[in-house]
């Protein structure tokens, strides 16, 4: 993920908090809107609740992998946020709930034309 993807600044996760949508889920919140951009940026917050460096840094590895593998339609900010149960989940938990989330927000691409139109 280069630095383009990414939501760096204090003032972008502010825009998105303050004019995007939320979705929650047992492990993670999804907050995002759209971009205007052909590209999608990301931010991940981990709060140090959490546990230590090592934890944090772990959930932050895994949120990576999990939104690099996962095909979303272009043009989105995005701010995942870990909940208290995202320490102990795994790859493959973390993955069904980034997945649920972005089908709910109907962001996550090769969706069928009935979940497009809110039908499913």
């Amino acid at each position: 993920m280069g630095k383009g993807e990414r939501l760096r600044k204090k003032s972008q996760f502010d825009d998105v908090r303050e004019h995007g949508r939320t979705w929650v889920c047992e492990l993670v919140v999804l907050r995002a809107m759209p971009n205007g951009l052909g590209l999608n940026r990301y931010g991940f917050v981990v709060s140090k609740r959490l546990g230590n460096a090592v934890a944090r840094n772990r959930v932050k590895r895994l949120f990576r992998e999990v939104v690099r593998l996962t095909p979303t339609e272009k043009g989105w900010d995005m701010v995942f946020i870990a909940r208290n149960g995202v320490k102990t989940a795994n790859y493959q938990q973390l993955e069904a709930a980034v997945a649920k989330l972005l089908r709910k927000a109907r962001i996550l691409t090769g969706m069928g034309e009935a979940e497009r139109a809110g039908k499913a």
